[in-house]
């Protein structure tokens, strides 16, 4: 009886201090972050990784006005020097991974042609992320304008708030998407595949997307956080990102 009531105050103790970290994500890492996360507390049992996901133009903006992140994983570069350069991040950029885009479909399409596929007549519709704002809408209007056919489906451009909403429009409100890569590779979407719902971007067409990560200020001296970056840039964590259609440095 006594060692029961000494394992439920252990467990009572264990849970009071468990730390909890918040996390600010790019929406495309959503596939990818209850992997991770679930890696990460096998060796970091005691820590609560709390995730806020959205755009990182909004996150960024979030984080400006004092939202009490500690990890900012955005979808590109830009958004987390920024807030290096404000000495907001305290740690520099640094590049865990690298996105890519696809184009998805749920109807029957040419998707030997690639991203000319926009051009086509059943198209009338087309799902992006917004560019002013979602690293993954910038590079489409990327890809559209080197392959010379942005004015000519520019009419067509639906936008989304993010990279998830625009998977979304695709399914479900457009005729096609271009979507993040890492999106196919989520258990939902296994039902989708490449050559008949699908098809890679070019790459030569659009900048690598390269994804930064940093610590924020109000994180300073947290181990805790500490341990998350360190996983988020370690093998394991490259693995998994792998298995999610990123490329990784």
């Amino acid at each position: 009886m006594i060692n029961k009531i000494v394992l439920i105050v252990l467990v009572m103790v264990s849970s009071v201090f468990a730390e909890k970290i918040n996390i600010a994500v790019a929406a495309n890492v959503s596939y990818a972050i209850n992997d991770l996360i679930s890696e990460f507390n096998k060796t970091n049992p005691d820590t609560k990784v709390q995730i806020t996901l959205g755009s990182s133009g909004k996150l960024t903006a979030q984080i400006k006005n004092g939202a009490p992140y500690n990890i900012f994983m955005a979808a590109n570069m830009k958004y987390p020097e920024a807030l290096y350069n404000d000495n907001i991040a305290i740690t520099k950029p640094i590049i865990y991974a690298q996105g890519s885009l696809a184009i998805l479909s749920t109807k029957k399409l040419d998707f030997k042609k690639g991203i000319n596929l926009a051009v086509d007549t059943k198209v009338d519709k087309i799902a992006i992320a917004n560019p002013k704002t979602a690293p993954y809408g910038k590079a489409s209007v990327e890809a559209f304008k080197n392959a010379n056919i942005y004015k000519e489906i520019e009419k067509k451009l639906v936008y989304a708030e993010s990279i998830s909403q625009t998977v979304t429009y695709a399914i479900t409100a457009t005729d096609m998407g271009f979507i993040a890569k890492s999106s196919l590779y989520s258990p939902k979407m296994s039902m989708y595949k490449k050559g008949i719902n699908w098809t890679d971007v070019d790459p030569k067409l659009y900048t690598p997307i390269n994804q930064g990560i940093v610590i924020l200020k109000n994180a300073k001296d947290n181990k805790e956080v500490k341990a998350f970056y360190d996983f988020i840039l370690s093998e394991k964590a490259k693995k998994i990102f792998n298995e999610f259609g990123y490329l990784v440095p």
